[in-house]
């Protein structure tokens, strides 16, 4: 054998060790968390968490569902219930133990960016070619110092849902919603008027978030303001605010509101219209696809239209961000980017007759084609997120001074008297 001949075991041999510490590296840091990426340089293989409030849970599935079926990377989801939502992420916090990525309740969204939860995400939304449909509302209350820290997730507006079946017995056209609080108030009394289980109005008289979902809108369809440009003052005594509650006042005197209207805490807001026994009601867009109609019940969906007219919407739901502390921002974006994109708008959201996020869709024939979900996504440009920080404290909290003041204001002995005790522990509250 000549000497070139015996050289080629040898090079035969090196060349299967290198490969073999080639394998040995990559699977060594996959092991580490590093992920191979693809030639596009999209992020794979991560294994992502993912935390909301039990309110948005449902979306929240359907989303993840989807994107894990991509195969691309893997989000796992962890649900904590609303009323202790603030207080898992404070402590979470605490011990650097936030997830991958946040779904927020858009309304603690300030105090989140303040305590530096948050990641900027600025440049990334700009990059997006649809970043001017994204739903502004959601966006602003989102912003802090010309920073963006979160998008929009799941939207959840507040609407008038009237029962067509109990406004044709009651001989009202069912094709003409009420365009006014005194409008309403005058179909609840023909409502009522029909006797029996029926009653004619609903309110979530005892819940407040509820209260403040609904009965806003009514101010600022009015033109009136409920909290200061900074979020530090409210306007709750303001002639706007004062004409709201004495509109459902005098409903709640007239006995047209219905009886459980003044315990309800939101625990069976959807159970209480589901009945077929309540004629109108300011209630969630999220309700649509939840409550089951038939032969006593058909929904019709209307604005919620303020004391003399007009109309808005609370723009309610969760925006999602990345968090500060993220291992895998990359990864996290490529998901949340990949929820706003139009056929996951479309599939996950629209199909279930929930309000997509991106203004630009308002006219997609997915939506166009029920006509509920397009009368609730036309109202979105119409509609308002108060931004505050304290906001949680002030006004979700239950203990807080909202909900005495607007329970009072509209069930208790003296509607002057309610807010001149309260407005000021609200405004306390807001400023601290």
């Amino acid at each position: 054998m000549n000497e070139r001949g015996s050289r080629r075991p040898w090079r035969r041999a090196a060349a299967a060790l290198a490969a073999l510490l080639a394998t040995l590296l990559v699977t060594a840091a996959t092991g580490c968390g590093a992920a191979p990426e693809p030639a596009d340089g999209r992020p794979t293989g991560h294994t992502l968490t993912m935390w909301t409030r039990a309110a948005t849970e449902a979306q929240t599935r359907r989303f993840i569902d989807a994107y894990n079926a991509l195969g691309r990377n893997s989000v796992e989801l962890r649900v904590i219930p609303n009323d202790t939502y603030q207080q898992q992420i404070a402590t979470a916090a605490g011990g650097d133990n936030l997830p991958d990525i946040l779904g927020s309740d858009v309304v603690y969204v300030q105090k989140f960016i303040e305590q530096g939860l948050l990641a900027d995400i600025t440049g990334r939304i700009d990059a997006l070619d649809f970043a001017d449909a994204l739903v502004p509302a959601h966006l602003e209350v989102a912003t802090a110092a010309g920073a963006r820290h979160a998008v929009p997730h799941a939207l959840d507006l507040s609407v008038l849902f009237y029962n067509r079946v109990l406004y044709e017995r009651a001989g009202l056209d069912p094709d003409r919603p009420p365009r006014s609080l005194t409008e309403m108030a005058e179909h609840a009394a023909r409502i009522q008027r029909l006797g029996g289980e029926v009653s004619g109005a609903y309110l979530a008289g005892q819940c407040q978030g509820c209260l403040l979902f609904t009965l806003w809108p009514s101010v600022w369809a009015g033109g009136g303001e409920v909290l200061s440009p900074d979020g530090t003052s409210a306007h709750l005594d303001a002639p706007e605010m004062a004409g709201v509650f004495a509109a459902y006042r005098g409903m709640a005197e007239a006995g047209v509101l219905a009886e459980g209207s003044r315990r309800e805490s939101g625990a069976t807001w959807i159970t209480a219209f589901q009945t077929g026994n309540i004629g109108v009601a300011p209630m969630s867009s999220t309700f649509l696809g939840r409550i089951e109609e038939g032969e006593r019940l058909r929904i019709g969906v209307a604005p919620i239209p303020g004391a003399d007219g007009g109309a808005s919407t609370f723009v309610g739901g969760d925006v999602v961000g990345i968090t500060s502390t993220s291992r895998h921002p990359e990864a996290a974006w490529d998901f949340i980017s990949w929820t706003l994109g139009e056929e996951a708008q479309l599939s996950v959201l629209a199909a279930n007759s929930d309000v997509p996020a991106r203004t630009d869709l308002a006219d997609a024939p997915r939506v166009r084609a029920n006509e509920r979900l397009r009368t609730m996504s036309e109202l979105v440009p119409l509609g308002r997120t108060p931004r505050a920080v304290e906001f949680g404290a002030t006004f979700n909290d239950p203990q807080g001074p909202w909900l005495t003041l607007a329970h009072n204001a509209v069930f208790g002995p003296d509607l002057a008297a309610a807010l001149a005790a309260n407005d000021p522990l609200v405004d306390a509250s807001l400023a601290r």
